[in-house]
């Protein structure tokens, strides 16, 4: 950030350049300006992930003293999440997030959205604030040039359509779903006998009202966010897939900051970390889906979840559990 500093005299009655010198001070204009970090999101506020960004970038900024400027840009810089990655693995963004496109823009997160693989709140952040997820960031830095402040997730997802209650896997027969473009977003709704139609979010809402699509899937956090209800009737809260992502940074601009400001940067994205998670857990529930969502003119049901885990363990597991090896057998040990 460059910050032009109106020209004043240096040199004071009683004093001068020598005693500046004595008294180890620098010039203003030799002193270290602030360093401006934009953070790119999709959409604003009250989206859980804007929440804790815009938390994040606010908390950062005072913090720091006047070191850091972090600017956060909710739906106003970039609309679409590949072109927010791209510009932070580039460095024309300091930070961002996939959203829920993770798993297309790092394949590596796909494991977490192999349906019903993921069983708790619980075991899923031991997961990624453990080992895997240092491996992970490992394996970011090296592949893609990017640093990772912290996961977070969207909850576990839950089908929305116009159509009818999903009651059991054979009630999503020929239905048309809008799918993340990831392959094991399509595999999943393909797999329980849907139809997948891969969409970027942005593309979603107006494929619903001209019929180009009968639903979605999205976590109960976002559904009245993102307006799903206005387009749909019936949401069923399948929990086929937990929402897991990340926040990134450039890692080149990463690097650029002194120690004692990646220090801050991490452990107040630790903080943002909580910040969405609490919220995203406190309203995954009927409870609380029913009363969001029923008093705006949907129908919120809950099936028997054993049925369409079967099916996903049947057609799309095996797959998924040959490709990711060992990261797979780590996420299914790991005990909560």
């Amino acid at each position: 950030m460059t910050l032009v500093t109106p020209r004043r005299t240096l040199l004071q009655a009683g004093g001068g350049l020598a005693s500046i010198l004595a008294l180890g001070k620098a010039p203003a204009f030799a002193q270290a300006q602030p360093k401006k970090l934009v953070i790119a999101h999709i959409v604003p506020p009250p989206e859980s992930g804007a929440v804790a960004l815009s938390w994040f970038a606010k908390e950062v900024t005072d913090r720091s003293k006047g070191e850091l400027v972090v600017e956060f840009h909710g739906g106003t810089l970039l609309s679409k999440e590949t072109d927010i990655l791209n510009g932070v693995k580039s460095g024309s963004i300091a930070i961002g997030t996939p959203s829920g496109a993770a798993a297309t823009i790092f394949p590596e997160m796909g494991v977490f959205l192999v349906p019903y693989l993921i069983q708790s709140y619980e075991q899923s952040y031991k997961i990624l604030n453990g080992k895997v997820g240092e491996q992970l960031d490992g394996v970011f830095q090296q592949k893609y040039g990017v640093k990772v402040l912290y996961y977070f997730d969207y909850g576990f997802r839950h089908f929305w359509n116009s159509k009818r209650p999903i009651n059991e896997p054979r009630d999503l027969r020929g239905m048309k779903l809008r799918t993340q473009p990831s392959k094991v977003f399509t595999d999943t709704v393909n797999g329980l006998g849907a139809v997948a139609v891969p969409l970027g979010w942005a593309e979603v809402i107006t494929a619903a009202q001209q019929g180009v699509i009968d639903g979605a899937d999205l976590p109960v956090v976002n559904m009245v966010p993102l307006k799903a209800y206005e387009v749909s009737k019936f949401y069923s809260m399948t929990g086929h897939n937990y929402g897991a992502t990340l926040v990134a940074m450039n890692l080149g601009i990463f690097n650029s900051l002194t120690p004692a400001q990646q220090k801050l940067v991490l452990d107040t994205g630790r903080e943002a970390q909580g910040v969405v998670r609490k919220i995203t857990e406190d309203v995954d529930s009927e409870a609380i889906a029913k009363k969001e969502l029923e008093s705006r003119g949907m129908k919120v049901n809950v099936p028997d979840r054993a049925p369409f885990m079967k099916v996903a363990q049947e057609k799309v597991w095996p797959n998924y559990q040959k490709q990711y090896g060992e990261i797979w057998e780590q996420i299914v040990t790991t005990k909560v």
